[in-house]
């Protein structure tokens, strides 16, 4: 249910569950985990869906399983946040529930106008994983973070963008191949100023 494609040192992890709006399972997060550590000799990934939605969250049924509580959320946002390289989040479309935590981890978000972002993880009863909230935060600040998470709002892509969770809106069909070019740059450059350029802007946010 994870398609990976690999061009020259840009990894591509396609969520390909479209049917389910590409909900996620205990074994798609454990596949993305793997993708993501193992993908120590390339310089750039790039996390996309099939279809219109890049993902709904958690599977219903594996959530009620004990899916909703699952390490495994932190572990890939972990995986995603310690790659050395460029991670960009191309999302094909809407981005909730605990997919969030996936493309908050990433470098850089780019999505199409029809995507809609939400998180009702309270309205479910649980909390959100540990770093979500954070990482939101340093994105959006801690108001507009509760207003997702606390207020249960559901916001377009041009909301979005303006409240910085987002970088670029850009027509679906683009979404891909502008994220390739996005990873170009660092492709070309020596791993060691990628490393260290990415660390500078992490230590002044």
């Amino acid at each position: 249910m994870i398609d990976l494609t690999k061009e020259g040192d840009v990894w591509t992890a396609t969520l390909n569950r479209p049917e389910k709006a590409n909900a996620l399972t205990a074994e798609m997060l454990e596949q993305l985990i793997d993708i993501t550590r193992s993908a120590q000799d390339a310089r750039a990934i790039i996390l996309t869906g099939q279809g219109r939605v890049f993902s709904a969250g958690a599977d219903l049924d594996a959530a009620r399983a004990g899916l909703a509580t699952s390490p495994l959320w932190e572990q890939l946002s972990t995986a995603i946040a310690d790659f050395p390289g460029l991670t960009i989040a191309a999302l094909n479309g809407t981005l909730a529930g605990g997919a969030m935590g996936m493309a908050l981890a990433c470098d850089l978000r780019i999505a199409p106008p029809h995507a809609r972002f939400f998180y009702p993880v309270m309205k479910l009863g649980f909390l959100p994983q540990p770093s979500d909230p954070v990482r939101m935060s340093q994105l959006i600040g801690p108001s507009r973070t509760k207003l997702i998470l606390m207020g249960g709002q559901k916001i377009d892509a041009e909301e979005a963008l303006r409240f910085g969770l987002i970088d670029r809106v850009l027509p679906g069909e683009d979404i891909l191949e502008h994220a390739k070019s996005l990873a170009a740059d660092t492709v070309a450059a020596q791993p060691a100023l990628v490393q260290r350029i990415k660390r500078m802007c992490e230590e002044s946010s």
